[in-house]
Protein backbone atom coordinates (compact mmCIF):
# COMPACT_ATOMS: atom_id res chain seq x y z
CA UNK A 1 0.00 0.00 0.00
CA UNK A 2 3.12 2.49 0.70
CA UNK A 3 4.24 1.98 -2.65
CA UNK A 4 1.11 2.24 -4.42
CA UNK A 5 0.17 5.64 -3.09
CA UNK A 6 2.78 7.92 -4.75
CA UNK A 7 0.99 6.19 -8.36
CA UNK A 8 -2.03 7.05 -7.05
CA UNK A 9 -1.02 10.31 -6.11
CA UNK A 10 0.96 11.17 -9.23
CA UNK A 11 -1.45 13.46 -10.94
CA UNK A 12 -1.82 15.66 -7.91
CA UNK A 13 1.99 15.79 -6.99
CA UNK A 14 2.50 16.68 -10.99
CA UNK A 15 0.17 19.55 -10.14
CA UNK A 16 2.06 21.00 -6.88
CA UNK A 17 5.51 19.60 -7.39
CA UNK A 18 5.95 19.99 -11.25
CA UNK A 19 7.57 17.06 -12.10
CA UNK A 20 7.80 15.88 -16.00
CA UNK A 21 7.71 12.52 -17.28
CA UNK A 22 11.33 11.94 -16.70
CA UNK A 23 11.58 12.90 -13.34
CA UNK A 24 8.93 10.97 -12.03
CA UNK A 25 10.69 8.20 -12.90
CA UNK A 26 14.17 9.58 -12.08
CA UNK A 27 12.15 9.23 -8.56
CA UNK A 28 11.20 5.85 -8.79
CA UNK A 29 14.92 5.04 -10.04
CA UNK A 30 15.89 6.03 -6.52
CA UNK A 31 13.62 3.97 -5.20
CA UNK A 32 14.42 0.66 -6.59
CA UNK A 33 18.29 1.65 -5.82
CA UNK A 34 17.19 1.62 -2.63
CA UNK A 35 15.37 -1.44 -2.54
CA UNK A 36 17.82 -3.20 -4.85
CA UNK A 37 20.77 -2.07 -1.83
CA UNK A 38 18.01 -2.86 0.86
CA UNK A 39 17.54 -6.22 -1.18
CA UNK A 40 21.65 -7.46 -1.03
CA UNK A 41 21.60 -6.29 2.43
CA UNK A 42 18.74 -8.18 4.38
CA UNK A 43 18.91 -10.90 2.40
CA UNK A 44 22.48 -11.87 3.95
CA UNK A 45 21.12 -10.47 7.50
CA UNK A 46 17.81 -12.73 7.27
CA UNK A 47 20.48 -15.84 7.06
CA UNK A 48 22.06 -14.64 10.32
CA UNK A 49 19.81 -13.20 12.71
CA UNK A 50 16.49 -12.92 14.28
CA UNK A 51 13.42 -13.30 11.75
CA UNK A 52 11.21 -11.04 14.11
CA UNK A 53 13.84 -8.33 14.78
CA UNK A 54 14.78 -8.19 11.25
CA UNK A 55 11.39 -7.70 10.13
CA UNK A 56 10.29 -5.71 12.77
CA UNK A 57 13.40 -3.34 12.09
CA UNK A 58 12.80 -2.46 8.51
CA UNK A 59 8.61 -2.48 9.37
CA UNK A 60 9.64 0.47 11.27
CA UNK A 61 11.85 1.82 9.20
CA UNK A 62 9.87 1.76 5.78
CA UNK A 63 6.51 2.68 7.81
CA UNK A 64 8.41 5.69 9.46
CA UNK A 65 9.75 6.75 5.44
CA UNK A 66 6.18 6.27 4.17
CA UNK A 67 5.04 9.24 6.80
CA UNK A 68 7.94 11.33 5.80
CA UNK A 69 6.51 11.86 2.20
CA UNK A 70 4.06 14.36 4.02
CA UNK A 71 7.27 16.49 4.68
CA UNK A 72 8.74 16.71 1.12
CA UNK A 73 7.97 19.64 -1.22
CA UNK A 74 10.44 19.11 -4.02
CA UNK A 75 11.25 16.79 -6.58
CA UNK A 76 14.43 16.08 -4.54
CA UNK A 77 12.93 15.67 -1.41
CA UNK A 78 10.46 12.83 -2.68
CA UNK A 79 13.24 11.43 -4.34
CA UNK A 80 15.07 10.93 -0.52
CA UNK A 81 12.08 9.54 1.06
CA UNK A 82 11.48 7.17 -1.53
CA UNK A 83 15.03 5.93 -1.07
CA UNK A 84 14.15 5.40 2.50
CA UNK A 85 10.98 3.27 1.88
CA UNK A 86 12.54 1.46 -0.63
CA UNK A 87 15.38 0.17 1.00
CA UNK A 88 13.10 -0.51 4.67
CA UNK A 89 10.58 -2.42 2.38
CA UNK A 90 13.22 -4.43 0.74
CA UNK A 91 13.38 -6.98 3.84
CA UNK A 92 9.95 -8.47 3.02
CA UNK A 93 10.83 -11.08 0.54
CA UNK A 94 14.26 -12.30 1.50
CA UNK A 95 12.40 -12.46 5.59
CA UNK A 96 9.09 -13.42 4.42
CA UNK A 97 10.68 -16.66 2.14
CA UNK A 98 12.87 -17.73 4.86
CA UNK A 99 10.08 -17.63 6.65
CA UNK A 100 8.00 -19.98 4.53
CA UNK A 101 10.82 -22.42 4.33
CA UNK A 102 11.03 -22.13 8.45
CA UNK A 103 7.50 -22.65 8.30
CA UNK A 104 6.26 -25.47 5.56
CA UNK A 105 6.96 -28.33 3.91
CA UNK A 106 7.88 -27.77 0.14
CA UNK A 107 4.92 -29.34 -0.64
CA UNK A 108 3.05 -26.33 0.76
CA UNK A 109 4.97 -23.53 0.26
CA UNK A 110 4.19 -22.60 -3.13
CA UNK A 111 0.51 -22.06 -1.79
CA UNK A 112 1.72 -20.39 1.23
CA UNK A 113 4.01 -18.15 -0.81
CA UNK A 114 1.30 -17.22 -3.27
CA UNK A 115 -1.34 -16.27 0.07
CA UNK A 116 1.24 -13.92 1.83
CA UNK A 117 2.37 -12.78 -1.76
CA UNK A 118 -1.29 -11.58 -1.72
CA UNK A 119 -1.25 -8.94 0.67
CA UNK A 120 0.80 -6.75 -1.80
CA UNK A 121 -2.32 -6.94 -4.21
CA UNK A 122 -4.67 -6.44 -0.87
CA UNK A 123 -2.62 -3.55 -0.60
CA UNK A 124 -3.36 -2.63 -4.13
CA UNK A 125 -7.01 -3.35 -3.89
CA UNK A 126 -7.21 -1.09 -0.45
CA UNK A 127 -5.00 1.77 -1.56
CA UNK A 128 -7.47 2.47 -5.02
CA UNK A 129 -10.42 2.46 -2.45
CA UNK A 130 -8.85 4.89 0.12
CA UNK A 131 -6.28 7.40 -0.93
CA UNK A 132 -8.19 9.37 -3.91
CA UNK A 133 -11.29 9.87 -1.41
CA UNK A 134 -8.43 10.88 1.09
CA UNK A 135 -6.43 13.01 -0.90
CA UNK A 136 -9.60 14.91 -1.96
CA UNK A 137 -10.71 15.27 1.52
CA UNK A 138 -7.86 16.03 3.32
CA UNK A 139 -4.54 16.75 0.90
CA UNK A 140 -2.16 14.53 -0.08
CA UNK A 141 -0.01 15.24 2.66
CA UNK A 142 -2.31 13.64 5.55
CA UNK A 143 -2.98 10.87 3.06
CA UNK A 144 0.39 9.75 3.52
CA UNK A 145 0.68 10.09 6.86
CA UNK A 146 -2.01 7.60 7.33
CA UNK A 147 -0.96 5.34 5.43
CA UNK A 148 2.28 5.30 7.11
CA UNK A 149 0.85 4.63 10.36
CA UNK A 150 -0.71 1.55 9.32
CA UNK A 151 2.43 -0.31 9.12
CA UNK A 152 2.80 0.60 13.12
CA UNK A 153 -0.23 -0.97 13.62
CA UNK A 154 1.02 -4.08 12.02
CA UNK A 155 4.33 -4.20 14.11
CA UNK A 156 2.34 -4.10 17.22
CA UNK A 157 0.79 -7.35 15.81
CA UNK A 158 4.36 -8.93 14.54
CA UNK A 159 6.44 -8.00 17.83
CA UNK A 160 3.47 -10.00 19.50
CA UNK A 161 2.56 -12.87 17.24
CA UNK A 162 5.41 -14.54 16.06
CA UNK A 163 7.53 -17.38 17.26
CA UNK A 164 9.70 -20.06 15.33
CA UNK A 165 7.82 -23.25 15.28
CA UNK A 166 9.74 -24.90 17.64
CA UNK A 167 8.87 -22.44 20.21
CA UNK A 168 5.22 -21.89 19.25
CA UNK A 169 2.96 -22.90 21.96
CA UNK A 170 0.45 -24.15 19.64
CA UNK A 171 2.81 -25.95 17.47
CA UNK A 172 2.56 -29.94 18.77
CA UNK A 173 5.10 -32.14 17.77
CA UNK A 174 3.44 -34.09 15.13
CA UNK A 175 3.17 -30.53 13.35
CA UNK A 176 6.79 -29.96 14.29
CA UNK A 177 7.50 -33.36 12.63
CA UNK A 178 5.39 -32.42 9.44
CA UNK A 179 7.08 -29.25 9.16
CA UNK A 180 10.53 -30.85 9.21
CA UNK A 181 9.50 -33.95 7.53
CA UNK A 182 11.43 -32.75 4.00
CA UNK A 183 14.26 -30.49 5.15
CA UNK A 184 17.71 -31.55 4.30
CA UNK A 185 19.88 -30.19 7.51
CA UNK A 186 23.25 -31.31 6.00
CA UNK A 187 25.11 -28.55 4.68
CA UNK A 188 25.64 -25.78 7.28
CA UNK A 189 29.17 -24.40 6.20
CA UNK A 190 29.24 -20.68 5.17
CA UNK A 191 29.32 -19.84 1.84
CA UNK A 192 29.54 -16.33 0.75
CA UNK A 193 27.61 -14.62 -1.92
CA UNK A 194 30.42 -15.13 -4.66
CA UNK A 195 30.23 -18.95 -4.05
CA UNK A 196 26.44 -18.90 -4.55
CA UNK A 197 26.82 -16.89 -8.44
CA UNK A 198 28.64 -20.41 -8.91
CA UNK A 199 25.48 -21.86 -9.64
CA UNK A 200 23.79 -22.40 -12.74
CA UNK A 201 20.33 -21.86 -10.27
CA UNK A 202 21.41 -19.15 -9.39
CA UNK A 203 21.40 -17.17 -12.93
CA UNK A 204 18.60 -18.97 -13.37
CA UNK A 205 16.66 -16.89 -10.58
CA UNK A 206 18.49 -13.80 -11.60
CA UNK A 207 17.51 -13.68 -14.95
CA UNK A 208 13.43 -14.06 -14.09
CA UNK A 209 13.74 -11.53 -11.50
CA UNK A 210 15.42 -9.38 -14.17
CA UNK A 211 12.97 -9.86 -16.99
CA UNK A 212 9.45 -9.72 -15.15
CA UNK A 213 9.93 -7.36 -12.12
CA UNK A 214 10.24 -4.29 -13.82
CA UNK A 215 7.08 -5.49 -15.41
CA UNK A 216 5.23 -5.39 -11.81
CA UNK A 217 6.68 -1.77 -11.28
CA UNK A 218 6.21 -0.51 -14.64
CA UNK A 219 2.19 -2.26 -12.55
CA UNK A 220 2.76 -0.27 -10.35
CA UNK A 221 3.88 3.41 -10.34
CA UNK A 222 2.47 4.04 -14.06
CA UNK A 223 -1.02 2.42 -14.01
CA UNK A 224 -2.71 5.32 -12.29
CA UNK A 225 -1.06 7.46 -15.01
CA UNK A 226 -1.74 5.32 -17.82
CA UNK A 227 -5.44 5.62 -16.42
CA UNK A 228 -5.32 9.04 -16.16
CA UNK A 229 -3.40 9.87 -19.27
CA UNK A 230 -5.10 7.36 -21.63
CA UNK A 231 -8.48 6.54 -20.69
CA UNK A 232 -8.36 9.87 -19.13
CA UNK A 233 -9.80 8.87 -15.82
CA UNK A 234 -8.91 11.02 -12.98
CA UNK A 235 -7.59 10.64 -9.42
CA UNK A 236 -11.60 10.65 -7.90
CA UNK A 237 -12.41 7.55 -10.37
CA UNK A 238 -9.49 5.80 -10.42
CA UNK A 239 -10.40 3.52 -7.65
CA UNK A 240 -12.92 1.12 -9.44
CA UNK A 241 -10.80 0.12 -12.28
CA UNK A 242 -7.32 -0.67 -9.69
CA UNK A 243 -9.75 -2.24 -7.70
CA UNK A 244 -11.06 -4.50 -10.33
CA UNK A 245 -7.43 -4.98 -11.61
CA UNK A 246 -5.74 -5.77 -7.78
CA UNK A 247 -8.68 -8.13 -6.91
CA UNK A 248 -7.68 -10.04 -10.00
CA UNK A 249 -3.90 -9.79 -9.01
CA UNK A 250 -4.62 -11.44 -5.61
CA UNK A 251 -6.70 -14.45 -6.85
CA UNK A 252 -3.78 -14.69 -9.02
CA UNK A 253 -1.59 -15.09 -6.52
CA UNK A 254 -3.31 -17.79 -4.41
CA UNK A 255 -3.96 -19.65 -7.94
CA UNK A 256 -0.92 -20.05 -9.05
CA UNK A 257 0.43 -21.12 -5.68
CA UNK A 258 -2.39 -23.24 -5.38
CA UNK A 259 -2.09 -25.01 -8.91
CA UNK A 260 1.68 -25.81 -8.43
CA UNK A 261 1.18 -27.25 -4.78
CA UNK A 262 -1.92 -29.09 -6.24
CA UNK A 263 0.59 -30.16 -9.15
CA UNK A 264 3.17 -31.08 -6.45
CA UNK A 265 1.10 -33.36 -4.33
CA UNK A 266 -0.75 -35.09 -7.60
CA UNK A 267 2.66 -35.85 -9.55
CA UNK A 268 5.22 -35.22 -6.82
CA UNK A 269 7.18 -33.57 -9.57
CA UNK A 270 8.53 -30.28 -8.61
CA UNK A 271 10.24 -29.49 -12.00
CA UNK A 272 7.17 -29.87 -13.55
CA UNK A 273 4.52 -28.38 -11.05
CA UNK A 274 6.45 -25.53 -11.29
CA UNK A 275 7.59 -25.02 -14.54
CA UNK A 276 3.95 -25.54 -16.27
CA UNK A 277 2.35 -23.29 -13.72
CA UNK A 278 4.87 -20.85 -14.41
CA UNK A 279 4.26 -21.61 -18.18
CA UNK A 280 0.20 -20.84 -17.62
CA UNK A 281 0.96 -17.40 -16.04
CA UNK A 282 3.62 -16.68 -18.97
CA UNK A 283 0.77 -17.09 -21.65
CA UNK A 284 -1.75 -15.33 -19.95
CA UNK A 285 0.37 -12.35 -19.69
CA UNK A 286 0.39 -11.93 -23.49
CA UNK A 287 -3.09 -10.02 -23.61
CA UNK A 288 -1.13 -6.96 -22.72
CA UNK A 289 0.12 -6.62 -25.82
CA UNK A 290 -3.12 -5.56 -27.12
CA UNK A 291 -4.36 -2.79 -24.95
CA UNK A 292 -3.26 0.07 -28.28
CA UNK A 293 -6.00 -1.48 -30.45
CA UNK A 294 -9.01 -1.23 -27.71
CA UNK A 295 -10.59 1.55 -26.72
CA UNK A 296 -12.79 -0.04 -23.95
CA UNK A 297 -11.52 0.65 -20.59
CA UNK A 298 -13.02 -2.55 -19.09
CA UNK A 299 -11.00 -4.41 -21.94
CA UNK A 300 -7.81 -2.63 -20.39
CA UNK A 301 -8.64 -3.59 -17.16
CA UNK A 302 -9.69 -7.04 -17.66
CA UNK A 303 -6.47 -7.61 -19.50
CA UNK A 304 -4.25 -5.97 -17.27
CA UNK A 305 -5.62 -7.34 -14.30
CA UNK A 306 -5.19 -11.04 -16.06
CA UNK A 307 -1.25 -9.97 -15.83
CA UNK A 308 -1.29 -8.49 -12.95
CA UNK A 309 -2.88 -11.89 -11.75
CA UNK A 310 -0.35 -13.77 -13.92
CA UNK A 311 2.75 -11.91 -12.67
CA UNK A 312 1.56 -12.81 -9.08
CA UNK A 313 0.85 -16.39 -9.76
CA UNK A 314 4.34 -16.22 -11.52
CA UNK A 315 6.35 -14.87 -8.77
CA UNK A 316 5.05 -17.38 -6.55
CA UNK A 317 6.44 -19.94 -7.96
CA UNK A 318 9.87 -18.37 -8.72
CA UNK A 319 10.62 -17.54 -5.16
CA UNK A 320 9.53 -20.96 -4.14
CA UNK A 321 11.65 -22.85 -6.60
CA UNK A 322 14.47 -21.12 -4.35
CA UNK A 323 13.60 -22.40 -1.48
CA UNK A 324 13.22 -25.85 -3.60
CA UNK A 325 16.71 -26.07 -4.57
CA UNK A 326 18.89 -24.35 -1.80
CA UNK A 327 19.40 -25.60 1.83
CA UNK A 328 17.01 -23.05 4.09
CA UNK A 329 19.64 -21.35 5.41
CA UNK A 330 21.07 -19.68 2.23
CA UNK A 331 17.22 -19.12 1.27
CA UNK A 332 17.54 -15.47 2.54
CA UNK A 333 20.55 -14.80 0.49
CA UNK A 334 19.49 -16.40 -2.89
CA UNK A 335 16.36 -14.42 -2.40
CA UNK A 336 18.44 -10.90 -1.80
CA UNK A 337 20.87 -11.77 -4.96
CA UNK A 338 17.62 -12.52 -7.15
CA UNK A 339 15.84 -8.67 -5.63
CA UNK A 340 18.63 -6.91 -6.54
CA UNK A 341 18.77 -8.71 -9.94
CA UNK A 342 14.67 -7.46 -10.52
CA UNK A 343 15.38 -3.98 -8.90
CA UNK A 344 18.72 -3.25 -11.35
CA UNK A 345 16.03 -4.83 -14.12
CA UNK A 346 13.54 -1.99 -13.01
CA UNK A 347 15.96 0.83 -12.14
CA UNK A 348 17.05 0.59 -16.02
CA UNK A 349 13.30 0.23 -17.27
CA UNK A 350 11.90 2.61 -15.06
CA UNK A 351 14.54 5.13 -17.16
CA UNK A 352 13.27 3.79 -20.43
CA UNK A 353 9.94 4.57 -19.30
CA UNK A 354 10.43 8.12 -18.49
CA UNK A 355 12.11 8.67 -21.57
CA UNK A 356 9.56 7.15 -23.82
CA UNK A 357 6.97 8.99 -22.14
CA UNK A 358 8.82 12.12 -22.03
CA UNK A 359 9.04 11.64 -26.08
CA UNK A 360 6.59 9.94 -27.64
CA UNK A 361 3.42 10.18 -24.81
CA UNK A 362 2.80 6.50 -26.24
CA UNK A 363 2.11 3.21 -23.76
CA UNK A 364 1.49 0.76 -26.38
CA UNK A 365 5.83 -0.44 -26.17
CA UNK A 366 6.15 -0.46 -22.38
CA UNK A 367 3.21 -2.89 -22.44
CA UNK A 368 4.40 -5.10 -25.56
CA UNK A 369 8.23 -5.52 -23.85
CA UNK A 370 5.81 -6.82 -20.43
CA UNK A 371 3.79 -9.41 -23.03
CA UNK A 372 6.77 -11.12 -23.78
CA UNK A 373 8.96 -10.48 -20.97
CA UNK A 374 7.50 -13.76 -18.94
CA UNK A 375 7.78 -16.34 -22.09
CA UNK A 376 11.65 -15.47 -22.63
CA UNK A 377 12.54 -15.45 -18.80
CA UNK A 378 10.81 -19.14 -18.99
CA UNK A 379 13.15 -20.32 -21.81
CA UNK A 380 15.96 -18.97 -20.04
CA UNK A 381 15.40 -20.45 -16.55
CA UNK A 382 14.77 -24.04 -18.24
CA UNK A 383 17.70 -23.91 -19.81
CA UNK A 384 19.94 -22.99 -16.86
CA UNK A 385 17.98 -25.36 -14.46
CA UNK A 386 16.67 -28.32 -16.98
CA UNK A 387 16.03 -30.76 -14.34
CA UNK A 388 15.03 -28.76 -10.57
CA UNK A 389 17.25 -30.63 -7.96
CA UNK A 390 18.55 -29.85 -4.70
CA UNK A 391 21.80 -27.91 -4.98
CA UNK A 392 24.90 -29.97 -3.79
CA UNK A 393 27.61 -27.28 -2.14
CA UNK A 394 31.11 -27.55 -3.38
CA UNK A 395 33.64 -26.48 -1.54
Amino acid sequence: MDRQMLGLLAPLLQKDIGWNQVQYAQTVMVFTVAYAVGLAIFGRIADRFSTKAVYGSAMAMWSLAAMLHAVASSVPGFAAVRGLLGFGEAANFPVAIRTTATWFPKKERALATGLWNMGATIGGIVAPAFVPIAAVMWGWRATFIAGGATGFIWLAVWLFVYRQPAQHPSVSKSELDYINSDRDEAVEQSVSWLSVLKYRETWAFIVGKLLTDPVWWFYLFWLPKWLNESRHIDIRNLGLPLIAIYTMASVGSVAGGWLSSHLMARYNKPNFARKISMGICAVCVVPIATLSHFQSLWYAVFAVGLAAAAHQGWSANLVTLVGDVFPRRLVGTVVGICGVAGMVGSFFYSGVIGETLQRTGQYWALFAVGASAYLVALGIIHLLMPRMAPVKLRD
